[in-house]
């Protein structure tokens, strides 16, 4: 009778054995199987600090283009980063950290792991506050200083109720703010742009700003130094067109949704709290 015992007990213990081996055999989850890797952490966190060029990410790690080259496409194909033609050099591309699918990644990462991690992704928590002797300074820069910095300054002000001094400029500023973008600022966000006037670049040469970005791969090239951060967002100019309509005002709802993506993951950087609820764009 005890040799049945052990026998059976031993079945129980080879079926559970088996069990963990085919458990074993489940891959990670795509997020931790392509970030886990040395150089694609690297890359994923150059990008991090805005878009960049392949040229640009093979001075920062140290490797061959031709294998930055090769595990970008890696990234690509997870969603993890994204590409877009500059508009400067249409040789170049700048790549994208897709923050917002990283986070939805990370959240379904989690989740796998265990029932107890998963969550839904969130926005980046709110920074703690020290206290300062001045405000943050921003500057965002594009080239006609008429639709993609004014948004995104505008969007940086509201969102901290003015905690940080946000301004813009462009290199060959345009004569007003497109009327696009007085539009999507007071129907998505409750902003009031109209009256504001365009300007210079080298009209605040002179000025301190903690942040520069640039909107604008053109702009990027020729815009001064202001001996602070310099950030680089890739985006297209969404009033090039020249379409007045409302098919024109879709490409400037969409600019504005996607410049105010990135002004939430812009906070945690400044280290300024989001104060004010954010709309649908």
């Amino acid at each position: 009778m005890s040799s049945v015992l052990i026998h059976q007990s031993g079945l129980m213990y080879f079926r559970c054995m088996g069990s963990r081996s085919e458990d074993a055999t489940v891959a990670p989850p795509e997020f931790v199987r392509l970030a886990a890797h040395p150089l694609r952490w690297r890359l994923l966190t150059e990008l991090g600090d805005g878009d960049l060029r392949v040229r640009e990410l093979v001075e920062r790690v140290g490797e061959p283009q031709n294998l930055v080259s090769y595990h970008l496409r890696l990234l690509r194909s997870g969603g993890l980063v994204t590409t877009r033609r500059s508009s400067f050099d249409g040789r170049d591309s700048y790549y994208r950290l897709d923050l917002e699918h990283c986070a939805e990644a990370l959240a379904a990462s989690g989740a796998a792991l265990h029932p107890a991690l998963r969550q839904a992704p969130s926005p980046p928590p709110r920074p703690v506050i020290r206290a300062r002797a001045r405000r943050v300074a921003v500057l965002f820069v594009c080239t006609g200083n008429s639709a993609r910095s004014p948004i995104a300054a505008a969007l940086l002000r509201h969102h901290t109720a003015g905690r940080v001094t946000a301004a813009s400029a462009g290199t060959i500023p345009k004569p007003q703010v497109h009327p696009h973008a007085v539009r999507v600022l007071r129907e998505s966000f409750g902003i009031d742009l109209s009256g504001r006037r365009t300007q210079h670049v080298d009209d605040l040469v002179g000025r301190r700003f903690d942040h520069v970005i640039t909107l604008c791969d053109k702009a990027r090239e020729v815009c001064p130094e202001f001996g602070s951060r310099h950030l680089h967002w890739s985006m297209a100019d969404p009033g090039a067109g020249g379409d007045t309509g409302q098919t024109g005002y879709a490409a400037f709802q969409h600019t504005a949704a996607d410049i105010d993506a990135r002004i939430k993951y812009l906070m945690p950087v400044l280290n300024t709290p989001e104060t004010v609820t954010r709309s649908e764009p």
